[in-house]
């Protein structure tokens, strides 16, 4: 069976699965207290970094939730804690075996590329869930020469980065919301409570389409925001990454960060408010809504000698962290404020997490060894690419951060390339002051010896069987502390299985809980099955939590 079928065979066979879910009557609802749900991802909180500024008193909003909330000081991502995987687990219920959604740079074996209308070239294709899918960062948009001039992403998708697949006859394309394998807690929170209305804020305008689940229409008011954009106030046009001055900048860049957050804080003030997100039309204050903050992130990525991530291993922030800590907290006490304003505070449950954590907070860890992964494959992952898109077709990947996967050109020589990786495995000689590798990269190892590992994924198939074209041949975790980056501007990163990237924030605060701390380990994932539950509705309409037996939060209902 090729890959395109053994797809189709999988979507039938979840499908088949999904159709016995049990179906909860919207009638079910009209006593519930709980009427809305507001979920804030703070991208890079630790844990640890909500511990240390509720002792401190440094973020009196936030520990204003945990007083009336359930701390799990135990919670992890589903593994992988990139933005995609960590968002999806927030609102699926599932990793991505289940949701299919295994980071923003994936490569589906059954694909056929963005500029195959008739789906008549070689299968195999670079999947990007990010920046590019909007169509400001088509190659032939001649108004923005490929530059990402709008804040919404030039206001459609950029039909060269929508894959294509064969459906009966025909070659269709592939949109963010056709990618995702399962629903998403909008699309069963619209279908089975009553009068509901959704929301959602995130970086990327079109990158981020997923999160409407297979049908395409989970979310009501989906903010089109793209983080990646420039700033036409900046001199040099930046992005709301990076610095926005005339200077080089030399600002740190968290500070234009912050600029791109207050957009998403007032989109949850204005539907607070009882109006979309743009503040413009009224509309419904939603049932479940909520946003991702960058600011922390940012702060964190930032080079350690100017501010950015931490000064020791037992996470003390830094001065950009520190600030961006407390911006976070302001955003918060504004939406809290606002709610008890609008005398929503009763019936809001309020959730407080981050879809992944940074790797490494402590700096003396930090190695930068580059893609020394695709160096040692060499040819096992090279091949052939679309001129126009840059994607990769019927050939092969590596994708890499403070985790890598790999995606064989042929799938056969997965012993040859697992053996090539273990057998480079010594850490390269970096330099001390600049963290980042001596001499040429290609010929380095891969920093896999002392605690790092390379896993077979068709032994080992904790994402699914690379068989179905989407999951990785290989994963390579190295040790803590090092990054797949050479990058002058850049001290951290996320992406995998580091410990610094999966041990996340995690509060579920309502004025009917009291203030517990629950040591149990619990993952994310189980945010979405408990939200299903507080609105009075069966977490098994959610198809990942089928799949995945993924349980509801615990020590939470037993006390309301």
């Amino acid at each position: 069976m090729n890959n395109s079928l053994k797809m189709t065979a999988l979507a039938a066979a979840m499908v088949v699965a999904f159709g016995t879910a049990p179906v909860v009557s919207a009638g079910q609802n009209h006593d519930q207290k709980i009427q809305h749900v507001l979920m804030v991802s703070v991208d890079g909180m630790h844990q640890q970094d909500l511990a240390r500024c509720v002792a401190s008193h440094t973020c009196p909003n936030i520990a204003n939730l945990v007083k009336h909330g359930a701390t799990y000081n135990n919670a992890y991502t589903p593994g992988l804690s990139d933005s995609v995987p960590g968002l999806a687990a927030l609102v699926t219920g599932g990793s991505p075996r289940s949701t299919g959604l295994f980071y923003d740079d994936v490569y589906d074996r059954s694909l056929y590329a963005g500029t195959d209308a008739t789906c008549a070239g070689p299968q195999g294709v670079e999947v990007f869930l990010q920046e590019v899918v909007g169509i400001d960062a088509q190659s032939t948009n001649v108004a923005t020469g490929g530059k990402l001039l709008n804040l919404d992403g030039g206001g459609n998708f950029n039909p060269e980065q929508l894959p294509h697949r064969k459906v009966g006859g025909n070659c269709v394309p592939v949109y963010p919301h056709n990618f995702i394998l399962t629903n998403t807690i909008f699309e069963v929170v619209k279908q089975n409570f009553p009068n509901a209305h959704t929301a959602w804020s995130d970086k990327h305008a079109w990158g981020t389409d997923w999160v409407n689940g297979p049908s395409g229409t989970g979310v009501d008011d989906l903010a089109r925001t793209e983080i990646n954009s420039q700033d036409p106030v900046c001199v040099v046009g930046n992005d709301y990454t990076t610095s926005c001055t005339g200077d080089a900048g030399v600002s740190p860049a968290y500070l234009h960060t912050e600029k791109f957050d207050t957009i998403h804080l007032q989109n949850v003030l204005n539907q607070i408010d009882g109006k979309d997100s743009t503040g413009a039309n009224s509309a419904p204050v939603p049932t479940v809504f909520g946003t991702n903050f960058q600011t922390l992130s940012v702060a964190q990525k930032a080079r350690n000698n100017q501010g950015g991530g931490y000064t020791d291993s037992a996470f003390t922030p830094n001065t950009n962290v520190a600030a961006a800590i407390t911006y976070v907290d302001n955003a918060i006490g504004q939406m809290t404020q606002e709610l008890e304003r609008k005398h929503l505070k009763e019936s809001t449950m309020f959730v407080l997490t981050a879809k992944h954590g940074q790797s490494p907070a402590d700096y003396a860890k930090l190695k930068k060894i580059g893609d020394t992964v695709s160096g040692t494959l060499g040819a096992l992952v090279g091949g052939g690419s679309d001129a126009i898109t840059g994607n990769n077709l019927g050939n092969g990947q590596a994708t890499t951060d403070d985790v890598a996967f790999v995606w064989l050109n042929d799938q056969t020589s997965r012993t040859a390339a697992v053996t090539a990786l273990q057998n480079n495995a010594s850490c390269p000689t970096v330099d001390s002051s600049s963290k980042v590798i001596l001499g040429n990269s290609v010929s380095q190892g891969i920093c896999t010896d002392n605690g790092g590992r390379v896993t077979d994924l068709s032994v080992n198939q904790i994402f699914g069987d690379p068989a179905n074209g989407r999951t990785p041949d290989i994963m390579v975790q190295p040790n803590s502390g090092v990054i797949y980056s050479t990058s002058g501007k850049k001290d951290m990163e996320h992406g995998g299985f580091a410990p610094d990237d999966g041990h996340v924030a995690l509060v579920v605060s309502y004025s009917g809980l009291r203030g517990e701390t629950v040591h149990e380990r619990v993952q994310t994932t189980q945010v979405a099955p408990t939200i299903i539950k507080a609105l009075g509705l069966d977490p098994a309409l959610l198809q990942s939590v089928q799949v995945e037996g993924t349980k509801v939060l615990p020590e939470l209902f037993e006390h309301r």
